[in-house]
């Protein structure tokens, strides 16, 4: 019976926690339905990666080992995707639903004639049924979709599945490299530059903890308040559209439907309402604590812990606390 292959996105040279959530996820399914789970990497170091695609329930790993696909750019990955797919003829292939996965997806489908299943909160196989719910209008509802086609192509959200290592490991006589002859010089839209920010705060999608602030943190004692909690726990910082609209947080920061999707351990909203726009973008976190002085706040409503107050009375005690705990 043909296979999963499950694509591990790299990043500073490191796979994605999404990847890795994917791929959890994809062993579940394949010991259900006697279905072997092989991974894919593409990068200039991803033999060196292999090790922990087989931590993770790899039972072989494919690799396209090739410096093009350190830096994101469309076309390679399509053709690197497309190469990997016609050799391994998966009948599922699983990916994290990073940004780089959503450019590419539709390409994907078309060039190996499959159905797409994206964005999906949870995936399964039953027979010749691959099946999924995923959430609808700023993840208010959930959607339930499936498919019988042939190949299927789906990338799960971040934070939808723990990324767990299994109990047994692949070993390196399982890593399969594939051949691609592709150049820079061949490609019409070239890469010139990658900007990225200066900060030595955490990366913002790969973060275990996020401080968010909302409108509540009003001016700069909110926010030296906000990166004082972010300093202490280990946390990365993010804010709704209302306070990045203020230019107190930079757009990077963003969190919500129109800015970025985290799926952290635990996520402090700090003064944070709680519009259906913002909660599309955390409602998978683990652990969600929630301050704001309206009882009647929205985000009461997806807050595992609730603190109601002024967030400029609640944190200093807050902080003074969490660091007697973590010393």
């Amino acid at each position: 019976m043909r296979g999963i292959l499950v694509y591990l996105s790299v990043h500073d040279g490191r796979i994605k926690r999404s990847s890795l959530e994917a791929l959890s996820r994809a062993r579940e399914v394949g010991a259900s339905s006697d279905m072997a789970v092989e991974a894919l990497i593409l990068n200039s170091k991803a033999t060196s990666l292999a090790d922990e695609a087989f931590r993770h329930g790899a039972t072989k790993v494919y690799t396209l080992v090739n410096p093009i696909f350190d830096t994101h750019l469309n076309a390679p990955l399509v053709t690197g995707l497309t190469t990997a797919i016609n050799v391994t003829m998966p009948r599922l292939f699983v990916a994290g639903s990073t940004e780089s996965i959503k450019d590419v997806l539709g390409p994907l489908a078309i060039r190996c004639g499959a159905a797409i299943l994206p964005d999906v909160a949870s995936f399964e196989l039953s027979g010749d049924d691959v099946s999924c719910e995923r959430p609808v209008m700023a993840a208010k509802m959930m959607a339930r979709t499936k498919t019988s086609h042939p190949l299927v192509l789906v990338s799960v959200r971040s934070g939808s599945y723990e990324a767990t290592p299994s109990p047994s490991e692949g070993s390196a006589a399982d890593i399969v490299g594939i051949g691609l002859d592709m150049h820079t010089s061949r490609l019409e839209p070239v890469l010139r530059e990658v900007v990225t920010t200066t900060s030595d705060m955490v990366d913002l999608s790969e973060a275990s903890v996020v401080v968010a602030a909302g409108r509540g943190v009003r001016d700069a004692e909110g926010k030296a308040l906000i990166e004082e909690l972010a300093s202490v726990t280990g946390a990365a910082i993010g804010a709704s559209r209302a306070v990045v609209e203020t230019d107190l947080f930079p757009a990077t920061a963003q969190i919500g439907q129109t800015g970025k999707v985290v799926s952290p351990e635990l996520y402090f909203a700090v003064g944070i309402s709680g519009a259906i726009q913002h909660v599309a973008g955390m409602s998978n976190s683990r652990v969600i604590v929630a301050i704001n002085k309206d009882p009647d706040a929205p985000i009461f409503d997806v807050a595992t812990y609730g603190l109601v107050g002024d967030c400029f009375k609640i944190l200093p005690i807050l902080i003074a606390e969490l660091k007697k705990v973590l010393q």
